[in-house]
């Protein structure tokens, strides 16, 4: 496994909220690892992404990290808390959001969440804040059995927000949900992070990955295969190529550059002299291609 260090200033490095060695854990008897000698931290203040194929350990990780699955093999520690002993007062710093909405059918909006802040020995946000931040508030006093999958993910999200989390633990948060509410999800997740949320991200979405994440953990068959910056990873498996479409006598013309030739750097300072450039861009490779080239394996 590749570690690097992440290119993330160094406002934010201290301490770790996340500190996990040689995490191994298993369902069966016969002792086949679903996740295998994983090590890692994350520390304050990060945006963490946990990326991998369905079936590669992600679930299992968090499952652990979040106290809904027993400490097996290894040390974990989460929000300055021993998992190998977990108290309930760490449920007061932590805040999940599952894929699978598990929302109470039955209740309201405004009842899911009232419900929920009941829970917790600390201070918590209003339930019409939460719903108006998602876009629920005209339908808080509705059967949540009766919203659409993505209103009920909706929910979700907002209920894992309820009692600010230091650790705040997102699945999958923008599944299922249409452009423009998805957009609206990772805004929120990054004002969080800036008010000094700690976030660790399950996906296999390597867009979202891309977007938020300050470093993220490439995770297959249960074994972390590398670690790093988005922004190292291009530099590192990216092309030093730029692509410029101009116009030639008037047609539309496109062309690939290397940054390395001398000849190319030549031909492409020509053409930025000549005003006739329209579009420009780096070729970066993505992060599911750099996660295809590391793992050899795809995403679904």
């Amino acid at each position: 496994m590749i570690e690097k260090e992440s290119s993330r200033g160094t406002e934010k490095k201290g301490e770790n909220m996340i500190s996990v060695e040689n995490l191994s854990h298993y369902y069966t008897q016969n002792q086949v690892f679903a996740v295998k000698n994983v090590s890692f931290q994350v520390e304050k203040g990060e945006i963490f992404g946990f990326l991998g194929p369905s079936g590669a350990g992600k679930s299992t990780t968090q499952g652990v990290l979040t106290g809904l699955l027993p400490l097996q093999q290894g040390r974990v520690r989460v929000a300055g808390h021993d998992l190998s002993h977990p108290k309930r007062t760490m449920f007061n710093k932590i805040g999940v959001s599952f894929e699978q909405s598990n929302v109470y059918g039955k209740l309201t909006a405004r009842e899911n969440l009232d419900f929920y802040a009941k829970l917790f020995d600390v201070p918590t946000m209003k339930t019409m804040d939460l719903l108006e931040m998602v876009g629920l508030d005209k339908v808080a006093d509705k059967k949540a059995g009766t919203f659409s999958k993505g209103m009920k993910h909706r929910l979700t999200f907002v209920r894992s927000m309820i009692n600010k989390p230091e650790m705040w633990f997102l699945d999958e948060p923008t599944t299922g949900l249409d452009p423009a509410i998805g957009s609206q999800i990772k805004d929120i997740i990054r004002q969080e992070n800036e008010k000094g949320a700690t976030v660790f991200l399950t996906t296999h979405n390597m867009q979202v990955a891309d977007e938020l994440c300050d470093r993220v953990a490439f995770i297959i068959d249960g074994e972390i295969k590398l670690i790093d910056s988005p922004r190292n990873l291009k530099l590192q498996f990216g092309q030093q190529m730029v692509v410029v479409d101009h116009l030639v006598q008037g047609q539309r013309k496109t062309e690939q550059f290397s940054l390395i030739m001398d000849e190319d750097k030549t031909r492409l300072n020509q053409l930025i002299q000549t005003g006739q450039i329209q579009m420009m861009h780096t070729k970066e490779a993505t992060l599911e291609e750099i996660f295809i080239k590391v793992t050899g394996r795809g995403l679904e």
